[in-house]
């Protein structure tokens, strides 16, 4: 299976709905709740289009997570963000 593929067909450990969240909060909990999980694990975030979109996966990864995915769907988007090692 190629890494792409299995990008894919990955599944969540944990989902934050942070709709409705402004910025910066909602990178806040989603910092906060990456702290709390095991490294390698992922977790799927739920946000509004604009400026949540724009910055909370700029953001995760400029602290060292993956966004493995970025997808929309239902006037929202969801993002996958494996977390770093270590």
């Amino acid at each position: 299976m190629t890494d792409q593929k299995r990008e894919l067909d990955v599944t969540a450990d944990a989902e934050l709905d942070l709709r409705g969240v402004i910025c910066p909060y909602n990178f806040v909990k989603t910092k906060l709740k990456l702290e709390t999980m095991g490294a390698g694990q992922v977790l799927a975030v739920i946000l509004d289009g604009g400026e949540p979109i724009r910055n909370v996966p700029r953001s995760v990864s400029d602290d060292g997570h993956t966004v493995l995915r970025q997808e929309s769907f239902d006037h929202a988007y969801r993002i996958m963000i494996k977390k770093r090692a270590g």
